[in-house]
């Protein structure tokens, strides 16, 4: 089995015959994503009109703690949607976690963790459902209809499997194979018709469509079980590190949510810069500075070039400092909440609790659905 499927040819590699072969596959991911966008755009006009008739389904895998990148390019939004009146899910995607590595250490301590950063965030366990994989067997049992509505070569295809199999070094398993089908298990058992995704995941919510259409279409002709979920496209900035570089938790480059004004300062102290003294915002030629600015710009609500002109020669010292203050006043409500809440973990082990039953009671009520609309019904 090739594992790297797109692995770049040389030029002088190319033929006719290949060259053509890509340009219509990139036009025929640009002709999706259109109309994904086209879609993204309605659902959304609708969703803001009437909120209450929309399920979202969102997530994180467990590999650690939330960071700024989080915040501001998924939990803000999920929070917006909450208070909105949208139906809003979150999963801890747990069983996740093995698709690409060889431990679970920590994952305890990671879980608990989410939980403390989603509510010092603004997430509401009694409008939000907070649950885990590992607790909702229902959810998982129906990988086995949906895998049976795929073929290998489609899993084969997706875009995210392929960018996580080269990434992370290991070998092809089965979990990380079928990821998207396990998605769409996430996705489909609480009949979510809304999911916020960055584009590069769009490929995910597309085979949940394939898959809730197939079914209904093989099964479920007269009272369809599934609907065909919507991608809300997020607009969200992407949002460097403290490097330059995509932040990210194994770059050591993310400010940690739950981190103290104190880590906070000595991480943005050792964040590296330039030679140039004059502080300017230019991510092409200046990625290092322009991170540090792009930083505070989002915790301040200004924008980067302004608040570069301001420190102007002042150098590399004086922007660390303006980031540091302004991220940690940013933070310190955050900070306040989550402190509190950690001092009674059982209660948070008790939203874990709660939302893992009420995710048990729809998954059990959609399996049997699943089943009844199967013929494989024979218990009643």
């Amino acid at each position: 089995m090739q594992t790297h499927a797109y692995r770049r040819e040389e030029a002088t590699g190319m033929t006719d015959d290949m060259n053509a072969q890509l340009t219509a596959a990139g036009n025929e991911m640009s002709a999706s994503f259109l109309a994904a966008k086209k879609r993204s755009d309605e659902t959304l006009a609708k969703l803001k009109a009437n909120p209450g008739k929309f399920t979202m389904l969102t997530g994180d895998r467990p590999t650690g703690r939330l960071h700024l990148g989080h915040f501001f390019g998924s939990i803000r939004e999920r929070v917006a949607m909450q208070n909105l009146g949208v139906n809003t899910n979150i999963i801890i995607a747990d069983y996740q976690v093995i698709t690409d590595r060889d431990t679970t250490e920590h994952i305890d301590d990671n879980v608990l963790n989410l939980v403390l950063d989603y509510m010092a965030a603004g997430i509401d366990p009694e409008k939000t459902m907070i649950f885990t994989h590992s607790a909702v067997p229902a959810e998982n049992q129906l990988m086995l209809p949906f895998l049976s509505l795929v073929t290998e070569a489609e899993l084969h295809r997706n875009p995210t499997v392929k960018s996580e199999m080269e990434s992370s070094g290991h070998a092809l398993t089965g979990l990380l194979l079928t990821y998207p089908v396990h998605q769409a298990c996430d996705i489909l058992f609480c009949k979510a018709n809304v999911v916020p995704i960055g584009k590069d995941n769009l490929p995910h919510v597309e085979i949940t469509r394939t898959i809730a259409r197939r079914f209904n279409e093989r099964y479920a002709k007269k009272n369809p079980v599934f609907p065909e979920p919507a991608a809300i496209l997020s607009e969200a900035p992407e949002i460097p590190g403290l490097d330059g570089r995509k932040m990210s938790k194994s770059y050591g480059n993310s400010i940690m949510l739950g981190a103290t004004a104190e880590e906070t300062a000595k991480l943005i102290k050792k964040s590296p810069t330039d030679s140039e003294r004059t502080i300017t915002f230019d991510p092409v030629n200046r990625p290092q500075v322009s991170a540090l600015l792009t930083t505070a710009g989002l915790v301040t609500g200004r924008d980067p070039s302004e608040i570069a002109a301001e420190i102007g020669n002042a150098g590399a010292g004086a922007l660390k400092k303006y980031v540091i203050d302004s991220v940690n006043e940013f933070l310190a409500p955050h900070r306040e909440r989550r402190a509190e809440l950690a001092k009674d973990m059982d209660s948070v082990r008790d939203i874990l609790h709660d939302g893992n039953a009420r995710a048990n009671a729809i998954a059990n009520q959609t399996l049997d659905e699943v089943r009844e609309a199967m013929g494989m019904r024979y218990d009643r």
